[in-house]
């Protein structure tokens, strides 16, 4: 499957366009988001086996400044970023990127949680936009059937409806595919 997905922002101004293909359990992705402040993102995405990420690369044009980030996850669960270990971030899964709406994407698939099931936690490579800094964010994904999640952070809630092929259609009140 090979598809162009474009989202809006609802809470504030921002696009994105994304192509992305899954392969069995493998997804590829390379997309451009577009922000207010304002910034563009551009950022290739590979998973392995099962919808784990390998390599995320992402550079973010912001106030006339290019700056550049490779993340990398090796087989055994340890990540880099730009070669430099991150060991806060061992045994982390999948990359989450600030408003990107791809990243939702790879747990949901790798647990089938279209049609419901038990809260799953996560932890996440988080990285934001547009200053492309990477933390550990620890997210609960609640299945609630009919190709829906309830996705949790820190105070943060919100429903995220999927598709068919598993990909964000809605993110209540802060994106919507078009």
């Amino acid at each position: 499957m090979d598809r162009l997905l474009i989202w809006r922002g609802l809470d504030s101004w921002r696009a994105e366009s994304t192509q992305v293909r899954i392969e069995g359990d493998r997804l590829s992705a390379q997309g451009t988001q577009l922000g207010a402040e304002p910034y563009r993102l551009d950022y290739r995405l590979r998973t392995g086996a099962d919808f784990v990420t390998e390599r995320l690369e992402l550079s973010v044009l912001h106030d006339g400044v290019l700056r550049r980030l490779l993340l990398v996850r090796d087989p055994a669960g340890s990540w880099t970023a730009d070669d430099l270990p991150l060991p806060e971030l061992d045994g982390a899964l999948d990359c989450d990127v600030l408003a990107s709406p791809i990243f939702n994407s790879l747990p949901f698939l790798r647990h089938d949680m279209g049609g419901g099931g038990e809260p799953r936690d996560f932890v996440m490579a988080f990285v934001t936009v547009p200053d492309l800094s990477i933390t550990r964010s620890e997210q609960r994904y609640t299945p609630l059937g009919d190709g829906r999640v309830n996705y949790a952070s820190g105070n943060f809630s919100a429903d995220i409806n999927f598709d068919e092929d598993g990909l964000v259609r809605l993110y209540e009140d802060y994106l919507e595919r078009l």
